[in-house]
């Protein structure tokens, strides 16, 4: 009973605020760790839709793919080349971006912004696909 007291103290000290603590409604308030946590979320609700994106665009993709003559066939491995390799391109990025503060308590938030921003990008170029085609 008591490690588990210990423990249960230890993270409490080791993450003093709490996603419930921080309103990402009203950012004005909140100190670095809170715009930073909330920056992630939005990546994280930005990352859930590109996943539903992706597996929609994907589907539709793998499904034209599959009417085509053989020697034509090959648009939903072309795309998934793509996705990983702008993953990869994301992520470099937006750590480049995230020197400007290097270091420093913004960085969290420079870099989760920008990968929100790429991301929310992403999801209309692959919509597009779709649309276009």
């Amino acid at each position: 009973m008591r490690v588990l007291l210990a423990a249960a103290l230890v993270l409490a000290l080791a993450f003093p605020a709490s996603a419930q603590e921080w309103d990402c409604t009203d950012a004005s308030n909140l100190p670095q760790q809170g715009l930073n946590h909330c920056a992630w979320i939005d990546f994280e609700e930005a990352d859930r839709a590109l996943n539903v994106a992706w597996e929609l665009v994907k589907e539709e993709i793998d499904a034209r793919d599959a009417d085509m003559p053989e020697q034509w066939k090959g648009w939903g491995k072309a795309l998934l080349d793509a996705q990983r390799a702008w993953i990869t391109y994301r992520d470099a990025h937006c750590e480049a971006e995230g020197f400007q503060v290097r270091g420093g308590s913004m960085e969290p938030l420079i870099v989760a912004t920008c990968k929100t921003h790429e991301t929310r990008e992403r999801i209309q170029d692959l919509l597009l696909l779709i649309e276009t085609y």
